[in-house]
């Protein structure tokens, strides 16, 4: 049987297109959720036509903070022990999917190992190879890689960054995004977006390494305000990002700032949507840089590294939080728009073929 373990928001919007697929194929797999986050995720079950989790491990508040983790973590995996039957259905012979760097990732490779089961990462084989950035999500990565037996990679750089781990590696080309963001595209809007009539750009910050540390936040904030004074700007409000504004006092600066318009976070569909309509995007978000590439939009990366290569040299510029960097790109964000993607590449059906061929 094929099982599939989803934490977060962004895992659901990666991980949805293979559910689609599968269920479109009449292929039943346990879903099963783990309940580090719970915000919006019964509108993008709904927004992609997936269907409710089978299985809920934890119900309470967002899990934020590596305190919570931990703690979370040990009762996710207490809970697992005692009904382990029930959870993986009594399977002795299927197949565990996870996905990507959260600490989900981590919990579900660690269950799929205690259960007896095959282990599998989607977007699997990314590294920036610094274990401070990001952090943690890094490590989650490295550990994850240790607990796999089959890698599904998005393109050969991520191929050839597993070489030295045992397990079969699959090239899925792209990462399962791309079919998330062409499923946005082709949607039918649910409500009227608020598009400005100017030009406008959309920042999006919510790493750790960002916005927890009130001096590396400040610094943020003024090449913001800076990139305001030339272009209108969309500041997309991630609840952590929310809170760290009003603890650190910037939120209020943020609103007063005539060219600076803060929005909470939307529907992915009608986010990409957004995004389509954007001049350019300044994020610090893997997914983000991603979406990017595939719609051909401008991009300024606003970290130290990024674990990703997808519109590096191409759309996307990495700042490595240098004022020059940053400027030259918001002078010049033009020159850096392509085409977006049009292929015929499916990687959420290179995953199901695999998946059928193998394990049904």
């Amino acid at each position: 049987m094929i099982h599939i373990i989803i934490g977060t928001k962004a895992q659901l919007i990666k991980v949805a297109p293979l559910m689609k697929e599968l269920q479109d194929r009449g292929v039943d797999y346990n879903f099963i959720i783990s309940g580090q986050h719970k915000e919006t995720m019964d509108d993008l079950m709904e927004n992609f036509g997936v269907k409710k989790p089978d299985i809920v491990l934890y119900s309470g508040p967002d899990i934020v903070k590596v305190s919570q983790m931990i703690a979370w973590g040990g009762k996710i995996i207490f809970k697992f022990l005692k009904n382990k039957k029930e959870i993986f259905k009594d399977d002795k012979n299927g197949i565990v999917i996870n996905h990507g760097d959260t600490f989900t990732t981590l919990l579900g490779s660690i269950l799929a190992k205690l259960a007896g089961l095959k282990n599998s990462h989607l977007e699997s084989g990314l590294r920036s190879f610094n274990f401070f950035h990001p952090f943690p999500e890094e490590i989650f990565r490295y550990l994850t890689f240790h607990l796999t037996d089959y890698y599904f990679c998005p393109g050969a750089w991520a191929m050839g960054n597993l070489e030295k781990y045992k397990g079969k590696k699959i090239d899925t080309i792209y990462n399962t995004l791309y079919d998330s963001v062409k499923l946005a595209i082709d949607s039918d809007t649910k409500q009227n977006l608020d598009i400005p009539q100017e030009k406008f750009a959309i920042v999006s910050l919510h790493r750790f390494e960002n916005v927890f540390k009130k001096n590396r936040f400040l610094s943020l904030i003024e090449l913001i305000e800076d990139t305001a004074d030339s272009i209108k700007l969309l500041f997309i409000l991630h609840p952590p990002t929310k809170d760290k504004l009003r603890k650190f006092d910037f939120y209020n600066r943020l609103k007063n700032n005539k060219n600076i318009e803060l929005r909470p976070r939307y529907d992915y569909f009608d986010f990409i949507k957004l995004m389509d309509k954007a001049e350019f995007i300044i994020t610090d978000g893997g997914s983000n840089q991603e979406e990017s590439f595939y719609l051909g939009k401008p991009c300024l990366i606003l970290r130290q590294k990024t674990e990703r290569q997808e519109g590096l040299g191409q759309n996307a510029v990495l700042s490595g939080y240098n004022k020059k960097t940053v400027e030259d790109f918001v002078s010049n964000y033009y020159s850096y728009k392509l085409y977006p993607k049009d292929e015929a590449i499916n990687p959420s059906r290179i995953v199901a073929n695999f998946l059928i061929q193998n394990f049904l």
